[in-house]
């Protein structure tokens, strides 16, 4: 899963499809999918998720996680039952078989080489079809105790749609599969999913104004790193 800048006059550089209503064999293999994964997540890393009750229960939302590891997209799919449109980097589309298996669960491929608009009109179609979507406002993994550099597609999309963020801090992720390690540990995992933020509201047919998208990028990462600060000292305490 990753996230781009995504302005709306991108150059596009995949054919990301727009997404469509999900079939039922869809649902059922993404349900067999992310049960096996939790299974997986509290049989080795005791996660926890911490009020789960805050992502939505319907209608579309963007789900914006802290990211230190290659695990915290299976540990954000611990947070909701509900099927998660999960963006992830191009590459993984690259042989049929595995693309049309991540298609099937919701994946959408994004090249993160350049802006790609195919991908922010298949994120946005999403959204507009009322499911979460889930984006690394961070935009790759990174190391370290601060939430920075924030890219600002999340904020693009959620101000465009008006759809709400949930910001979730992932704790004890990093020692687990960080940047640097090819083995994982099996040390206790915390997921804070924090209270939904909203955008400012629009006029119809008004364009979105940057200083709404940098102020709400900026609330974003305060809220990212205020949980993902609770996550660590939860995870590091049990």
């Amino acid at each position: 899963m990753t996230d781009q800048t995504l302005p709306p006059d991108a150059t596009p550089r995949t054919a990301a499809p727009l997404p469509r209503p999900p079939r039922r064999w869809e649902l059922l293999l993404y349900g067999f999918v992310r049960a096996t994964l939790a299974g997986l997540c509290k049989l080795l890393w005791r996660i926890e998720v911490v009020h789960p009750e805050r992502v939505p229960a319907q209608g579309p939302c963007i789900l914006a996680p802290s990211h230190r590891s290659y695990l915290d997209t299976p540990f954000l799919a611990c947070v909701t039952k509900r099927r998660i449109r999960f963006m992830g980097k191009v590459e993984m589309w690259k042989y049929a078989l595995p693309g049309r298996f991540f298609t099937a669960l919701g994946g959408i491929p994004v090249d993160r080489a350049a802006a790609d608009r195919a991908a922010l009109r298949a994120a946005q179609a999403a959204l507009e079809g009322g499911e979460p979507l889930g984006m690394f406002p961070e935009g790759t993994r990174r190391s370290g105790p601060v939430v920075e550099d924030l890219q600002n597609g999340v904020a693009f999309l959620a101000a465009r749609l008006g759809v709400p963020i949930v910001p979730i801090g992932i704790g004890g992720s990093e020692t687990i599969l960080g940047r640097d390690r090819k083995m994982p540990r099996f040390n206790r995992v915390v997921v804070t999913v924090g209270q939904p933020i909203h955008p400012p509201v629009r006029e119809p047919g008004a364009s979105v104004r940057r200083k709404d998208v940098a102020a709400l990028t900026e609330e974003l990462r305060d809220a990212v790193q205020g949980l993902f600060d609770e996550a660590e000292r939860s995870a590091l305490a049990r």
